[in-house]
């Protein structure tokens, strides 16, 4: 008995990894899919053919680009375990176009990179909070890979009360931006940011595909917003940069902000979050929001 114990471990282990990466390979499938019917036959020099009922590429049309085999390619869209390579990745990487965030996301998804731990296995220590006060007048925050915040300045809460106060027990930038009604929400140029935001959230979710965690948010945001069920259907992925924001304040009207991610040094997947106001009135008005603190972002209630 004692001789077979080893091999019923090591089956048992080998099963446990099987079923931990079946998500990977299902959003891997997923992804390519995506990425494929993006691409049309003049993007890479063919000719578009007669009754194409395909979107974008057929699957052995990238398999002959790529230089790999039809029914491997075809495996590896349906989500089957099968090993791919760096430099086979990177062949199809090239024949879909990808830029570099979605290849990053690509080999995440085929294993080749290793995961993140979560922001949540480091602590946040005093320092940070000490850095994040010194910075107001400007708005910072700290902000993990699902955009929940962790910690803010007076700044922020002053900015954003309906996040750092909400009663729904989420203080989480992509929840409000993506649920709370366009006549309640304090983002103006939300159509344009929030496609941008999902493609983020997606890179990020590609290093916890299958985590409890971040699968019952993404569940829970689908089933809020159809809205970011249509972006999150689209498979886009992107890198975080520095964007423009509009915001509105019932007190004080529109506030303009360029927003800076910066690495959080110690917590791989923690960022600090610094809006700068872009014009010297924006900034007067977020003084005056510290000055009067407490005040409502917007004028009604449902």
């Amino acid at each position: 008995m004692r001789h077979h114990e080893p091999m019923s471990v090591m089956d048992d282990a080998a099963v446990s990894n099987r079923s931990a990466a079946a998500p990977r390979r299902t959003e891997l499938a997923a992804f390519l899919k995506a990425r494929r019917a993006r691409v049309t036959p003049e993007d890479v020099g063919m000719a578009p053919g007669l009754r194409r009922r395909t979107p974008g590429l057929r699957r052995e049309e990238v398999a002959q680009l790529a230089g790999v085999g039809i029914t491997w390619y075809t495996w590896l869209e349906q989500g089957r375990p099968i090993n791919a390579s760096e430099q086979v990745l990177s062949a199809i990487a090239r024949t879909l176009k990808l830029d570099g965030a979605e290849i990053s996301h690509l080999f995440t998804l085929a294993g080749l990179q290793p995961t993140v731990p979560s922001v949540d296995a480091c602590p946040l220590t005093p320092e940070l909070q000490t850095i994040l006060d010194a910075l107001s007048p400007l708005p910072a925050s700290i902000t993990t890979a699902r955009y929940d915040i962790l910690r803010w300045n007076a700044a922020y809460e002053a900015l954003f009360p309906g996040v750092t106060r909400t009663d729904a027990g989420r203080h989480n930038t992509m929840w409000s931006t993506a649920t709370i009604p366009e006549c309640c929400n304090a983002f103006v140029n939300r159509a344009e940011e929030l496609p941008r935001m999902v493609a983020v959230l997606r890179s990020g979710y590609g290093q916890h595909v299958g985590e409890p965690y971040w699968e019952d948010f993404i569940r829970d945001l689908i089933g809020a917003s159809p809205e970011f069920a249509r972006l999150w259907a689209r498979q886009d992925v992107a890198a975080h940069s520095i964007r423009h924001k509009i915001f509105r304040h019932a007190a004080v009207g529109e506030v303009r902000m360029s927003a800076t991610n910066l690495t959080a040094m110690g917590m791989p997947e923690g960022r600090l979050v610094v809006y700068t106001p872009e014009d010297e009135e924006s900034r007067q008005r977020i003084a005056w929001l510290m000055a009067n603190p407490g005040l409502p972002v917007v004028d009604h209630t449902h």
